[in-house]
C-alpha cells in the first residue's frame, strides 16, 4: 500500500434507517362479515453499525465516504404482516479503531477484536399495527402507529495501531532499516530525513514459531508534540504499544540528550506513555571500535535512564540479542 493510501482519521455522518409504519388495514373477504383489523406492524429501520475487520489497517476505504445511511423498515401489511426490516449498513474498520462524537470529542467505543460490532446509530423501531390495539370497547380501531425516526450522528474515527513494539527516534535514526531487518516489512529506505511519511507495520518471527509485532513511527523532532514537523501525527499510533524502543545513531553528537528529548516529546503529548517499558538501541554501531565502545558505555551507565542495547542493523550486529531483550519485556509478566 502506497504512503498516500494510509488514512488513519476520518470524519463521518452516519444516519440510521426510520421504523416503518404500522398498517391500519381492516380484513375484508367475502362470506366474512365484520373480519375485524389485522394491520401487520412496521419494520425496524436499519442500524448502522462499525465493525472490528483484522485484515484491514487503514480507514483509506471511509476517505471518500462521508455520509452513510442504513435503509428504512417497510411498512406493515394485511393479514398481521409485518413490514421488512430496513437494511443495516457495516463499516469495517481495522483493529485498534476508537470512536468519538465528533462535536464533543468525548470516546464512544473502541475496537479492539476482530468481528466485534457496535452499533453507532440505532434504527428506528417500527409501529404497531391496529390488530395491537383491539379491545371489548374498541373492536375496530381505525389507527396504526406511526414508525420511529431513524437517529443521525456525526462521528470520528481514530486509527490508533496495535503491536507490541513501537520504534520512537529522530528522522533518519535507521527505524525503516531495522524493521526491514528484523521482520519481513519493505518500509521506504533513503538516505534523508522523513523517509518514513506513514506507520510501518512488521511481524518479528522469534524461536518456537512466536511472533511479535513492531511499528515503525515516523520521525519525531523537537516540539513535535505541538506540531511540528510530522512525527506528532502518529503519536496517538504508540499509546497502544506495550514497549517502546528508542532507536538512537551511536555517531550523535549526544546520545543521552537525544533520548531525553524524545522522553519530554513522549510526556507533553501524553504523560502515560511514560508508563511503558522502554529500550534504548545504539543503532549504526558497526563503525564503533571496541575502546570507542567501551568509551560510550561508560558514560551511558552514569546518564542514561534506561537499559541498552548496541546494534547494527546493516552489519547484522546485535539483532538477536535485541529480540531476546524485547520478548523478555513483552512476557515479563509471564514469566513472574
Amino acid at each position: 500500500m502506497t504512503e498516500g493510501n494510509f488514512v488513519d482519521y476520518v470524519k463521518i455522518h452516519v444516519a440510521s434507517g426510520n421504523g416503518g409504519k404500522g398498517s391500519a388495514h381492516l380484513h375484508r373477504e367475502k362470506y366474512i362479515a365484520k373480519g375485524g383489523p389485522d394491520g401487520g406492524d412496521g419494520g425496524r429501520g436499519g442500524h448502522v453499525i462499525i465493525k472490528g475487520n483484522k485484515n484491514l489497517w487503514t480507514l483509506f476505504h471511509l476517505k471518500f465516504k462521508r455520509h452513510i445511511k442504513a435503509g428504512h423498515g417497510e411498512h406493515g401489511s394485511k393479514q398481521r404482516s409485518t413490514g421488512a426490516d430496513g437494511q443495516d449498513e457495516i463499516i469495517e474498520v481495522p483493529l485498534g479503531t476508537v470512536i468519538r462524537d465528533t462535536e464533543t470529542q468525548n470516546i464512544l467505543h473502541e475496537i479492539t477484536e476482530d468481528g466485534q460490532e457496535i452499533i453507532v446509530a440505532e434504527g428506528g423501531k417500527g409501529g404497531l399495527g391496529n390488530w395491537h390495539f383491539k379491545s371489548s370497547t374498541n373492536q375496530t380501531p381505525r389507527y396504526a402507529q406511526p414508525g420511529i425516526p431513524g437517529e443521525e450522528e456525526d462521528i470520528t474515527l481514530e486509527l490508533k495501531i496495535l503491536a507490541d513494539v513501537g520504534l520512537v527516534g529522530f528522522p533518519n535514526a535507521g527505524k525503516s532499516t531495522l524493521l526491514s531487518v528484523i521482520t519481513a516489512a519493505k518500509p521506504k529506505i533513503a538516505d534523508y530525513e522523513f523517509t518514513t511519511l506513514k506507520p510501518n507495520l512488521g511481524i518479528v518471527e522469534y524461536r518456537d514459531f512466536k511472533t511479535f509485532v513492531v511499528a515503525d513511527i515516523p520521525g519525531i523532532i523537537e516540539g513535535a508534540a505541538e506540531g511540528r514537523g510530522i512525527g506528532h501525527r502518529f503519536l496517538r499510533h504508540i499509546e497502544r504499544n506495550s514497549t517502546l524502543l528508542f532507536l538512537i545513531p551511536a555517531d550523535a553528537k549526544d546520545i543521552v540528550k537525544q533520548y531525553e528529548i524524545l522522553v519530554d516529546e513522549l510526556r507533553r503529548y501524553n504523560p502515560e506513555l511514560l508508563d511503558k517499558d522502554r529500550l534504548v538501541a545504539i543503532s549504526k554501531s558497526d563503525m564503533l571500535d571496541e575502546e570507542l565502545k567501551a568509551e560510550m558505555k561508560a558514560q551511558l551507565d552514569g546518564e542514561l535512564n534506561a537499559p541498552y542495547l548496541f546494534i547494527s542493523s546493516v552489519a547484522q550486529q546485535g539483532l538477536t540479542q535485541l529480540k531476546d531483550k524485547l520478548w523478555e519485556m513483552l512476557n515479563k509478566e509471564e514469566s513472574v
